[in-house]
Formats: structure tokens, sequence, C-alpha cells
């Protein structure tokens, strides 16, 4: 309809309103209203111009990784009260999208001679205090022809990295590292925190336990096998392969800076929907404020 109220804006000196409206079989009236209105239409195009820019910069911003949720989120940060459908319409329509996730190689290998640990969390990823429930995983990063691991601690409760290591291998010492670099992140007061992981020869290893001990660590693994089971690693895990890895990357130092450049990233800024759509530090910082708070109480 909107292409015949122009024609008629177009012709009507020539023409006139009335004639050509009933040549094309639409009321005046309709015409007369659509032209009152033209105004308030500038103004929402405008408008979405303005938003589209906003959401072009976001997009930008985070690498093109954010889809939807997270830039309506990130527009609601900065003090917006869009609505998500229309922050989804515009992105729609402009082709704006969040990065998707590619297939995944396996790097768990049981095994299936030593003790495992009990499940504790029994897919329970959800903690009341920071430090409760922390989880950890490997997953790799192809370099060239060859693979580098890496090896994460999170916390349950805010989703924070707390720890991760990066080698060219998938030795215990990989697990180990990446386990005391969250206990130093802590201040090294960890004790009787659960360490949930799956039944790979690394966290089954003796190494791995006498560190847990050493720290006073409880450990829990899932089944063997069972993605499901350790499903908080693995979501972290997809985030980290869609938004970070946008390709093979050439040398082993590259890999590394894009990592870390991420993972500091992910902490300090990345939205989580999980946590209301603030990032892991932002949450953390939260929860010890209601803590002192209702202590104080």
């Amino acid at each position: 309809m909107t292409g015949r109220w122009d024609f008629i804006s177009l012709h009507r000196a020539d023409f006139g309103v009335q004639r050509i409206c009933r040549v094309l079989g639409v009321s005046r009236s309709g015409y007369y209203r659509w032209t009152a209105g033209a105004a308030a239409r500038a103004e929402r195009r405008a408008a979405d111009d303005a938003l589209i820019a906003e959401i072009r910069e976001i997009h930008a911003d985070h690498r093109g990784t954010y889809g939807v949720r997270r830039v309506h989120a990130e527009l609601r940060g900065f003090g917006h009260t869009v609505n998500r459908k229309r922050v989804e319409r515009l992105m729609r329509r402009e082709g704006i999208e969040g990065r998707h996730l590619r297939r995944r190689k396996r790097t768990t290998v049981p095994d299936r001679l030593a003790p495992p640990a009990p499940d504790l969390v029994r897919r329970d990823f959800t903690a009341e205090n920071l430090d409760e429930k922390w989880c950890g995983d490997i997953t790799y990063v192809q370099v060239g022809g060859t693979w580098l691991y890496l090896a994460c601690v999170l916390d349950i409760c805010s989703r924070r990295v707390l720890g991760w290591s990066m080698a060219t291998h998938m030795r215990t010492e990989l697990v180990v590292d990446a386990l005391t670099m969250a206990v130093a992140t802590r201040g090294g007061h960890v004790d009787g925190v659960i360490f949930h992981a799956d039944r790979g020869s690394q966290y089954t290893s003796a190494a791995f336990a006498h560190g847990s001990d050493r720290f006073g660590i409880r450990r829990s693994m899932g089944r063997v096998g069972s993605s499901y089971d350790n499903a908080l690693a693995e979501s972290f895990w997809q985030g980290l392969k869609r938004e970070a890895l946008r390709g093979v990357f050439t040398t082993v130092r590259q890999a590394r800076l894009e990592i870390f450049q991420w993972l500091t990233y992910y902490n300090a800024r990345r939205r989580h929907s999980s946590l209301g759509y603030l990032s892991p530090i932002e949450f953390e910082q939260r929860h010890r404020a209601e803590h002192r708070l209702t202590l104080a109480a």
C-alpha cells in the first residue's frame, strides 16, 4: 500500500488526488491519513537508523559474536529501554547475527584403570556461593598442522574463568597448572571447594589427585562419554570456539595471545545470560556486595 501512496504523492499535481485514488481503487481519506503520519514515520526511521548504528558498534566491539539477546542486554546496559523484538527485527533486516559453532574434536581420553572420583555435582550446575563448586575441562585449538591445548577452571556460581593453562601437549601438568592458577586467583583459600571434571586421564591421574588434596579440593567426576555430566564446561568451550577461534592460527604465539585476550574479555565484559546479562566479574562484585549487606543486617 505504501507504494500506492507514494505514487499518488508523485503525480497528484498532474492528475489530482481524487482521480488517482479512483483509478487505483483506494480512498482519499486513507491517503490523507498516510500523509499526516509522514513526520512520525520519518522520526521512526531516524530512530531506527540511530539504533542500527549503535547495534553495529556493539556487534563490532564484541568481534561479531553477539546475537540478539546480548546486543539487547548491552543496549539496556547503556541505558536504552528498547524492546528486544525491535532489536531482533533490525538485526534481521540488516543481516547482523552472532557467530555459530563449528564441529569439535575429541579431547577426553579416559583412563579405564584409574579409580574415578564420585559425582558430587550430578548435573546440577548451580551454586549459591562463590567457591562452592568449580568445573574444568580441556579443549584444543588448531595451529597450522598441529594443536594447542587449553585447560580452564570455572567457578560454577559466577561462570568466571579462575585459571587456565595452554600447552602443545595434554599431559597432566596442563590441568594441574590451570588448577594452581585458580587457587591463586582466590588467594589460596579454597578448602572444601568441589572441582568437577570428566574422566579424562589427566583428571584421574595421581598427580592431579595429589594437587587437589594439597589445596583441600574435593574432586568430582561425571560418567565416561557423557557431555551432559560436564555441561557447563562444554557450553563454555562452545562460546570460546564460536567467538574467539575464527580460523586456523599460524603460530602458537598468535593463538596464545588471541585466547588470552578473549578470556580476559569474557571475565570482564562478556554478558552472560545465566547471570542476568552481567559479566562474571560484575556478577561476583554484586554477589559479594549483597553478601556483605546480608551479614550487616
